[in-house]
């Protein structure tokens, strides 16, 4: 895959998840770049749309290095996202 989503920048208070993919990144980082996942929302675009289709409200995060080879992200079923 070449796409490669942001690092967040901080983990704290700041994090929110997308409601859709659960990609998780800051506030500003899906104003900027909106959700890789989930270009259809244009979060990027129109900046009202982080605050409608993201949550802070979540628990635990996972990182997948290599989605093909890792039984959490099949687990999961987040292989084939970023």
């Amino acid at each position: 895959m070449s796409n490669v989503a942001q690092i967040p920048t901080s983990f704290g208070h700041e994090l929110r998840a997308c409601l859709r993919c659960r990609l998780v990144k800051t506030y500003d980082q899906f104003r900027e770049s909106g959700c890789e996942n989930c270009p259809f929302f244009n979060m990027d675009k129109d900046h009202e749309l982080v605050g409608d289709c993201t949550t802070s409200n979540f628990t635990g995060i996972i990182s997948v290095m290599d989605p093909s080879r890792s039984w959490a992200a099949r687990w999961l079923r987040i292989g084939m996202k970023i």
